[in-house]
């Protein structure tokens, strides 16, 4: 049974935050087969992992440092930005650590309605805070204004933002990191509709299917075609789609759930193909890279001998998806007229990538004890630090003017502002509603049990694969445990 140990040595160790952050969580229990009751039988102490908290801590530092290039580093956008996305770097380290664990925490959980309400308490309270927040500084206009979609078609795009499919609707994003969560959302879905069916461990599959993809197919699919077809529609279309398929998914009934588990999986997919914003190149490498983090999660668990796809796919899907980002950027076979992506864009896949394998081969190694702090509350980071940028950008207008120190003292104050409201929004929001949510799954459990889950039986002595812990599953981010029993799926 796999474990990470954070290690007397470690610095993180330390402090009365890093005591909380390392409190014993969830007692391991005994594994159920599909359809039956776990019960428990012994206690073992499961803890964060560290590593990943510090991948997420690069991840928000780098898409904060992007958004203060406009700010205070105009010259620095200008010369450094063609060749290196400081930005497409942080999110692409943010999709791997996506990849590695959600497909893990849903097996682990073994139930899709409790893998979904963890998602909603995890997801939608911080946004609806972060929407808010940011249509109010749009509409007075405190550094942008609102997109005229938006005001002219304010039900469409607020159901748009709800599905937070909005990047894939044709939508602008009232906030604009909002996009990135179009392609969590759909990654989730294909997920779902992957374990209903049973082929959940197919991960590796799908990441090459989507590196190919990318390198190969996307480059000849236009983008909003559906949306150019059926206008403010396809909102309203797309979102029955939904809403029907995940409640016959969620209803636990034999007969509709592989019904649901098809109308999301398409849906998604023809989202992700014919009506991206970033394009199906971008849409392709996005899940490509989730499905090959699914990968490096089972080769470390599974190992090479028992997952030899996976390590063809840790090999493969990296440089699939840098070449379709070197294929575009150069303007091999792009046809007239298609959008081009900059040299900065394959850069960041690669150093993203090259991130994760460092971080992971020093993973017991002593981390710099701000980087795990900062994955904590990086979600609210991400979701939070442009709303603080706005204002200072209100206020120092064109930086040109701006003296080295000025600019300096301007950096420091953003990014006090950022970590503070985002420690605040974690501590005042984050962390009561996924209490919340763990709650309410544990309620609906004894209330409405979830008839069987995906796949076969396991084999006899073969134990279920352990899942590393991530925030709003089974713990919070402090590392609190849930009390909830994982259940043993193939």
């Amino acid at each position: 049974m796999f474990r990470e140990h954070l290690g007397p040595a470690s610095k993180w160790t330390r402090g009365p935050f890093s005591q909380r952050f390392r409190k014993d969580v969830d007692a391991s229990l005994a594994p159920a087969q599909n359809g039956a009751s776990p019960t428990r039988t012994e206690n073992r102490p499961r803890e964060r992992l560290v590593w990943l908290d510090a991948l997420r801590g690069v991840a928000a530092l780098a898409v904060v440092f992007e958004h203060l290039l406009d700010a205070l580093l105009p010259e620095v956008r200008r010369t450094a930005s063609p060749w290196f996305d400081f930005g497409r770097y942080g999110v692409f380290v943010f999709f791997i650590v996506s990849g590695y664990v959600i497909p893990a925490s849903l097996e682990r959980r073994g139930s899709v309605r409790e893998f979904w309400i963890g998602r909603a308490f995890r997801l939608y309270p911080l946004w609806a805070v972060a929407a808010a927040i940011g249509l109010l500084f749009a509409l007075a206009e405190v550094f942008w204004g609102l997109p005229d979609q938006l005001s002219d078609r304010p039900w469409t795009s607020a159901l748009a933002h709800v599905t937070m499919l909005q990047d894939l609707l044709g939508v602008p994003n009232v906030v604009n990191v909002f996009w990135t969560l179009s392609y969590e959302m759909a990654f989730y879905l294909l997920v779902t509709a992957m374990f209903v069916a049973g082929v959940h461990r197919a991960s590796a599959g799908a990441a090459l299917g989507f590196g190919a993809a990318a390198l190969t197919l996307g480059i000849a699919l236009p983008a909003y075609l559906i949306s150019a077809a059926w206008g403010a529609g396809a909102v309203a279309g797309v979102s029955v789609l939904l809403i029907a398929g995940l409640a016959a998914v969620l209803s636990g009934r034999p007969r509709l759930r592989p019904w649901g588990a098809a109308v999301v999986a398409v849906t998604a997919l023809a989202l992700l193909a014919l009506n991206s914003r970033v394009g199906a190149v971008e849409s392709f490498s996005i899940m490509a890279t989730m499905f090959a983090g699914t990968s490096i999660y089972r080769l470390r668990h599974r190992g090479s001998v028992h997952r030899p796809m996976d390590r063809v796919v840790v090999i493969l899907v990296p440089a699939l998806t840098i070449m379709a980002g070197v294929r575009l950027a150069a303007g091999w076979g792009v046809p007239p007229g298609h959008p081009r992506l900059s040299w900065g864009w394959p850069a960041a896949v690669a150093a993203a990538w090259l991130t994760f394998a460092v971080v992971l081969a020093l993973r017991h190694r002593a981390m710099p004890r701000a980087l795990p702090w900062l994955g904590v509350i990086s979600y609210s980071v991400y979701l939070l630090h442009q709303l603080p940028l706005q204002v200072v950008r209100r206020l120092t207008g064109d930086p040109a003017p701006l003296s080295v120190m000025e600019r300096a003292g301007w950096a420091g104050v953003i990014v006090t502002m950022v970590v503070v409201s985002s420690a605040v929004a974690y501590r005042y929001v984050e962390e009561p509603t996924q209490r919340l949510g763990r709650r309410f799954a544990r309620s609906s459990r004894a209330r409405w049990p979830e008839p069987g889950t995906a796949g076969p039986p396991a084999r006899p002595g073969r134990a279920a694969v352990p899942a590393p812990a991530t925030a709003g599953d089974d713990q919070d981010r402090s590392g609190r445990p849930s009390e909830r029993p994982p259940r043993k799926v193939a």
